[in-house]
């Protein structure tokens, strides 16, 4: 098969980018078509990769801001012909599943992992929200972000298979473009993280995670400042100020966390306190191979990768008491020194890597050779 990987941006490091540095290690020769790439900011790994950069990578700073130029990508994706290609697999959560795969009797299979729907165009109320954009300018978008809308729709009903990245992303791409898809869980590098016996724990609650507001850092601060329980905040961001401020002295920030310091701060701690809501949430899953539980807000990807009672527990609403309430429960009932480890990774190793690229590779295989089987029975 000769395949072709589509990528909205290359700007940033995040999940996104995690899931395709995996695609890209499955499946190495496959060009890489992408609206940007900021080749000076992003890892030197990536310059050996096959990038192809649309028209739009030569526009004034887009590099350093992408979302100006919002209204351009679905005309650079769209005008993205691949179908050459036998298979094109779009990694998306802006508007890269817009590319076209049919020019007259040539068609490609477009499978689409599809990260989340469009944010920014489907849950605009709470995008524009947590970006504290005024009235006024988010009064003057909304024409803009209808026609967007439409454009979305229709490119995701060209897309011929849709895979989900957890059950909160296959209902939304249920609820906004009417599609089914099937769910495979991202890859978690599992094998950095090591359980170490409870000998070894440490007395602190963690958190690592950006801090952004809609990540909900504020409820693990002011929750472990009420109830005195040490809290140790890894990352940055602008909320740090802010949160800081409402710190009580249990609570200590280590700004940014190297990544060959994660995989040790993890296996120490108590539990993770994951209190965003979040597609899916990479975090959990790597507490959980390092053999500790989590403290998540029951809604999102952590339905998915945390079972209640056995690898944590969940807060019902996503205030500062129902918090406070689970973490007490979990301190009164020793959880934290009571719960196996070894069973708590059993559950991290369903979203390993490996389960990820077989199960993916086989979800291709499997939809070409039907894609193959049809294209003889109409010949």
């Amino acid at each position: 098969m000769r395949i072709a990987l589509v990528h909205d941006w290359l700007n940033q490091v995040g999940g996104a980018e995690d899931v395709l540095t995996e695609l890209v290690s499955m499946f190495p020769q496959a060009p890489i078509y992408t609206s940007l790439y900021w080749r000076e900011k992003m890892p030197a790994a990536w310059q050996q990769w096959p990038i192809r950069t649309l028209w739009t990578d030569r526009l004034p700073q887009i590099h350093q801001q992408h979302q100006r130029y919002l209204p351009l990508y679905p005309l650079a994706f769209g005008a993205l012909d691949l179908s050459s290609y036998d298979v094109v697999l779009s990694n998306k959560s802006g508007f890269c599943h817009g590319v076209r795969t049919q020019r007259g009797a040539r068609r490609a299979l477009h499978i689409c992992y599809c990260l989340a729907p469009t944010r920014y165009l489907w849950q605009y109320e709470s995008y524009v929200a947590r970006e504290n954009l005024g009235g006024a300018l988010k009064t003057a978008l909304r024409p803009l972000i209808g026609a967007l809308r439409r454009w979305d729709y229709a490119a995701a009903q060209r897309v011929d298979h849709f895979i989900a990245i957890s059950t909160e992303i296959q209902a939304r791409i249920k609820a906004f473009y009417k599609r089914d898809s099937t769910i495979i869980f991202p890859p978690v590098a599992t094998e950095r993280f090591t359980p170490v016996p409870h000998s070894a724990l440490g007395n602190y609650y963690l958190v690592l995670s950006r801090l952004v507001p809609y990540k909900r850092v504020d409820l693990a601060v002011q929750a472990c400042t009420r109830l005195g329980l040490p809290l140790l905040v890894g990352g940055s961001g602008r909320d740090r100020e802010r949160l800081e401020r409402m710190a009580g002295e249990t609570v200590k920030f280590l700004g940014y966390v190297p990544e060959s310091e994660v995989p040790q701060l993890m296996a120490r701690c108590k539990a993770l306190i994951f209190p965003g809501l979040e597609d899916f949430g990479i975090a959990p899953v790597q507490a959980q191979a390092a053999g500790r539980p989590v403290i998540a807000f029951r809604g999102g990807g952590t339905l998915d990768t945390v079972r209640e009672g056995e690898t944590g527990l969940f807060f019902d609403a996503p205030t500062v008491e129902s918090l406070v309430a689970t973490l007490k429960q979990f301190e009164e009932s020793g959880m934290a020194r009571t719960l196996d480890s070894q069973k708590i990774r059993q559950q991290a190793l369903r979203f390993d890597r490996t389960v990820f690229q077989r199960e993916l590779r086989a979800f291709i295989e499997a939809a070409y050779a039907q894609r193959r089987f049809a294209s003889t029975l109409r010949a």
